[in-house]
């Protein structure tokens, strides 16, 4: 394809990906009026709209992703002509896949059928998915990158970012991924193999500014460093290296946004270094994604606070010495979110899946992992405080602070979440990778795998989506470093973390009956790849509350 067929072709998936986009937008701004009240959008009313809100959270996220991978495809020209048709069957088949929803909740929306029909006959459309979403394109991008014996495309990365991914690369190849299967198989802890190394790498104060002994630079975010970093980590293992960064990032920004001058001081620098593994206590048994009814209690006492209730799902708390703790410090419980504060609490780290400690005092802190599919290094725990002591100084902002936790938490969110965008892309590179290779080695037949067509279709389609998630997630990384993107940071996650299922669905189906035997490193990558649609904000809580609310409100 010549650069001038290049420009026509993605002009026509520009094109396709509009029009679409307009009936996204009509059916927003229709939910908009059935769920207004005295000008005011009624939250309950749009619940009574969820799953239209979900369907349109996911045709935007699509269509998003379909954006910035032409826009990436442009940059790339004809350097490599193979980012033009992964930009073209991957923008295909998202118009396809947002047209079939929108139909599906047409009535619903309050758009109309028919023009929603004729939309398949649409001059740009038809083209588009003619010429780029049939069998015999996608099957054409499969198996060019069988051919070339590489699933990777130009980074567009510059030479330092570059030089950084390399670094990480190789730390995951030599470190964590001969360790990976082990950990994994009999749930260990992450060693302090990895975690030495990790911490000598900088891992850990990739979020910190370089004033307090972190890789950040003083004067600006570096989010793209970040996910650049957690996309080779998770690569190498989600479980046991992949979110390595995450809890630190999230503790780090609290930090920055909410911490007196001393507190900054005081723990930024140990937690760079590695000296202080962190852990984010936030989820509740009984209340998952929904903050604002935390329960968690700290009351004020002599020279600080005691803490009383429980946490689940807190990541890596047994290896932590450091917990981020959300408490609810105001007793009136309709302040809601702005009756809780953030708190630095110290324990002993631990090893194996359970702990306790006891303070002289004789308050308590206890935990047990609980048992899980996959994600197995990190260990997830359900956290119990009775009675524990933290001194006053260790509330996040001090009693500046109180009632502001949950603002305090809102950027380390947002990073987390395209942290997990990034984890997402990083599993589905090793599932592509380990598919594309058997593929090429074993016959079926008579004849590699990779030669039949729906083999290649599915390595067409799994390049497409992989390319799609991995610029989409490093346009969002840009725009969070100039202030904004804290929307996209949600849209790029719902889409990037669904597409891991699929993605590791598929490298199974490659690998058949090995796909699903434990000695095989893709049925961990399709385990892991499960839990991505769940933490950081759980899919439908997302879709729901964050990113429909959001459009519906700016429709």
């Amino acid at each position: 394809m010549s650069v001038g067929e290049q420009a026509v072709a993605l002009g026509l998936a520009d094109s396709s990906i509009n029009t679409v986009d307009q009936f996204v937008r009509r059916g927003l701004k229709n939910l908009k009026t059935f769920s207004i009240v005295d000008g005011k959008l009624d939250g309950d009313l749009l619940d009574k709209h969820q799953l239209s809100c979900y369907e349109l959270a996911f045709c935007t996220a699509e269509l998003a992703a379909a954006r910035e991978v032409c826009v990436y495809a442009r940059k790339v020209g004809d350097d490599d002509s193979l980012a033009t048709d992964a930009a073209l069957g991957f923008s295909s088949e998202a118009v396809t896949s947002a047209l079939q929803r929108l139909l599906a909740r047409a009535t619903d929306l309050g758009l109309d059928v028919v023009e929603l029909s004729a939309l398949f006959d649409d001059s740009a459309i038809s083209v588009l998915r003619a010429q780029y979403g049939s069998a015999e394109f996608l099957a054409g991008i499969g198996s060019a990158v069988a051919d070339r014996g590489s699933s990777r495309l130009p980074t567009l990365l510059s030479d330092d970012k570059e030089m950084v991914r390399d670094m990480f690369a190789r730390f995951g190849a030599d470190v964590v991924d001969p360790l990976a299967e082990k950990i994994h198989r009999h749930d260990l802890d992450i060693p302090d193999e990895i975690l030495k190394q990790a911490a000598e790498l900088g891992c850990f104060g990739i979020s910190i500014p370089e004033r307090f002994g972190g890789l950040q630079p003083d004067d600006r975010d570096d989010s793209l460093g970040m996910i650049v970093v957690t996309e080779e980590l998770s690569k190498a293992s989600l479980g046991a290296a992949g979110s390595l960064i995450t809890r630190p990032e999230i503790a780090a920004k609290a930090l920055l946004q909410g911490g007196t001058v001393a507190q900054q001081e005081t723990w930024l620098p140990r937690i760079a270094s590695g000296e202080k593994l962190c852990a984010i206590a936030i989820t509740e048994p009984n209340f998952g994604s929904d903050v604002a009814s935390l329960g968690l209690k700290a009351t004020p006492v002599e020279g600080g606070w005691v803490l009383n209730g429980s946490k689940t799902w807190c990541t890596f708390a047994g290896k932590a010495s450091l917990l981020l703790a959300m408490a609810r410090t105001e007793k009136d419980p309709a302040l809601g979110h702005k009756g809780l504060s953030l708190f630095l609490v110290e324990k002993p780290a631990a090893t194996g899946h359970e702990f306790r400690h006891q303070q002289p005092e004789g308050g308590v802190i206890q935990g047990k992992a609980i048992a899980t599919l996959g994600y197995r290094g990190m260990h997830s725990y359900d956290v119990f405080f009775e009675d524990y002591f933290v001194p006053a100084d260790c509330l996040i902002g001090e009693e500046n602070g109180r009632g502001k936790g949950f603002y305090f938490t809102m950027a380390g969110f947002a990073g987390g979440r395209i942290q997990t965008a990034a984890r997402a892309t990083g599993v589905m590179q090793a599932a592509f990778e380990k598919a594309l290779s058997y593929s090429r080695e074993r016959k079926v037949f008579g004849n590699p795998v990779g030669d039949y067509q729906l083999t290649q279709v599915k390595l067409g389609r799994i390049m497409a989506t992989l390319t799609a998630s991995r610029q989409f997630s490093y346009a969002v990384a840009r725009m969070m470093d100039e202030g904004a993107g804290q929307m996209e940071a949600s849209l790029v996650k719902l889409f990037s973390c669904r597409a891991a299922e699929w993605v590791t669905r598929e490298a199974m189906q490659i690998h058949g009956g090995m796909g699903y035997a434990e000695e095989t490193a893709v049925s961990r990558y399709f385990v892991d790849a499960r839990v991505l649609s769940i933490f950081e904000g759980a899919e439908e809580t997302l879709a729901l509350k964050v990113i429909a609310r959001n459009l519906v409100a700016n429709a």
